[in-house]
């Protein structure tokens, strides 16, 4: 792997790329966008305290939303439109390998996609400003950001390699884009209705018909006073036990089906926010929150007695002691959303290496 041939290569792609006013304007209309979304996430948000924070989360989840729009298209067709433009083949003839080609390519795409990144960071700035998150949650949601573009990137650099139109590499490219994104939402959710246990609930209820007056038994552990007034010698009368039971879906087995999800792995990773009652307070903490929640499995055997003591408010766990206690997935999404890159990467080396093997009927070789 030669640096230089490398930094030539990535050049050539990026000086190919930044030729036209088309990508000029691009960037003007993306600009656009996050300043419309700012505004409204400012007016959507500005009745919560540090309103700064959900509106840093929102910008950065549109960012990464746009990009996985667009990044397609740049990458898309980056060697089978140069084999359809007769510019392959003089590289190729070049001292520079299969492997730079490719990565050059690869290298060129992400900094066109961070090319969009770097269009909100103004924006990131002034939700920061406003208080927009401590300094882990802003580098590591920065970070996840930049490497999903990147994936991205990789994904349909090689796609272009292995398919030989460009129109289909592109449809590709957003189809494998898609089942990350919103293929993994559709599998959770039908697996996780396809998969059922059955719940056994058992309940009891208080007899108010069996008492005339104006009070009634105090319960286990109560006593009678002026809010809640009730007859502490009085016998507890109460109804006999019922049982029913029904299916509940099992979403507790199948959540690892969203760790790949670009969207689920940023919220997974950033450090979240959440206020004193323990809710968070931006997208990040709320998408993980429920991401987290569907570990959690369902009682099977659920009770609920009228006489007994009770239950007091604390026994209920907040989003943040969920979120703590469960299992974090983001590292296994971006080990597999790496390794999908890399598997591909190498099949498009195969397809695009010299001298070539075998070619696809009707491939342009010069």
């Amino acid at each position: 792997m030669n640096g230089q041939r490398l930094g030539t290569i990535v050049g050539l792609e990026l000086t190919q790329r930044t030729r036209s006013v088309a990508w000029y304007v691009l960037l003007g209309v993306f600009a656009l966008l996050l300043v419309i979304v700012t505004a409204l996430s400012f007016l959507a948000w500005g009745s919560v305290p540090q309103p700064g924070s959900a509106t840093y989360s929102t910008i950065v989840y549109i960012t990464l939303l746009l990009v996985v729009l667009v990044s397609p298209t740049l990458s898309g067709n980056a060697v089978n439109g140069d084999r359809d433009a007769a510019t392959l083949a003089p590289v190729q003839v070049t001292l520079a390998t299969t492997a730079e080609i490719l990565l050059g390519k690869v290298l060129a795409a992400w900094i066109t996609g961070l090319a969009f990144v770097a269009v909100s960071i103004p924006f990131l700035v002034l939700a920061t400003v406003a208080g927009g998150g401590d300094p882990a949650t802003i580098t590591v949601s920065l970070l996840v950001l930049v490497f999903e573009v990147g994936v991205i990137a990789a994904i349909g650099v090689a796609l272009s390699g292995i398919l030989p139109r460009p129109l289909f590499s592109v449809a590709t490219t957003y189809l494998v884009v898609a089942a990350l994104v919103i293929g993994t939402l559709i599998a959770f959710a039908l697996v996780g209705l396809t998969l059922r246990s059955e719940v056994t609930s058992s309940s009891r209820s208080f007899e108010y018909d069996a008492y005339s007056g104006d009070t009634v038994p105090c319960f286990p552990g109560e006593e009678s006073s002026e809010a809640y007034p009730c007859d502490e010698d009085a016998e507890l009368s109460c109804g006999p036990w019922r049982t029913s039971t029904y299916d509940v879906p099992r979403f507790d087995y199948v959540w690892w089906l969203l760790a790949a999800n670009p969207f689920v792995i940023l919220a997974d990773a950033t450090p979240a926010q959440f206020d004193e009652n323990g809710y968070p307070r931006d997208l990040f903490g709320q998408i993980k929150t429920g991401v987290r929640s569907a570990q959690q499995p369902p009682d099977l055997d659920q009770r609920w007695d009228d006489c007994a003591p009770r239950p007091q408010n604390g026994d209920q766990r907040t989003p943040e002691e969920v979120s703590a206690q469960s299992t974090p997935s983001w590292f296994i999404g971006m080990a597999l959303q790496a390794l999908l890159a890399v598997g591909l990467l190498w099949w498009s080396w195969s397809r695009t290496r010299t001298p070539a093997g075998r070619l696809p009927s009707g491939t342009r070789i010069a």
